[in-house]
């Protein structure tokens, strides 16, 4: 039986998904595409905030190998269905240059912007909901 309280509208909410995690620890890599997806099918504006290890996601040549699991989709084809679904992708400026990682050459196609720390700090402050892997 479906208890009609638990679904709420959600025309208006954010969602802030922080992103620290990355090939080295490849099974918690698909779960914040999958999930973005889902809340942003589900009205809820959603941007994924790439920081620490998680840089490396949108690094080329990363996603394309990457899998979460023997056998499952590619990280870019999480990353590509969220961007679909309308999740925007937000990259960290400050934590590119330890992995050597060139803005101007070196991202996919699928980043939105690419920021400085204290725009994370705001979208924290503002968001309805913020989720960190």
């Amino acid at each position: 039986m479906a208890n009609s309280d638990f679904y709420i509208d959600n025309d208006e909410q954010t969602v802030l998904i922080i992103m620290t995690s990355g090939p080295s620890t490849p099974s918690r890599c698909a779960t914040p595409f999958f999930l973005g997806s889902i809340l942003s099918a589900m009205d809820a504006e959603v941007r994924i905030f790439f920081t620490m290890e998680g840089v490396r996601l949108i690094q080329k040549g990363i996603p394309e190998k990457l899998v979460a699991m023997e056998g499952g989709k590619t990280i870019i084809e999480f990353i590509r269905d969220a961007k679909a679904a309308g999740v925007k992708i937000i990259a960290c400026m400050p934590a590119m240059p330890g992995y050597e990682i060139n803005i101007e050459t070196d991202l996919i196609d699928e980043v939105d912007d690419v920021v400085g720390g204290g725009v994370l700090a705001d979208l924290i402050l503002t968001a309805d909901k913020v989720i960190s892997f």
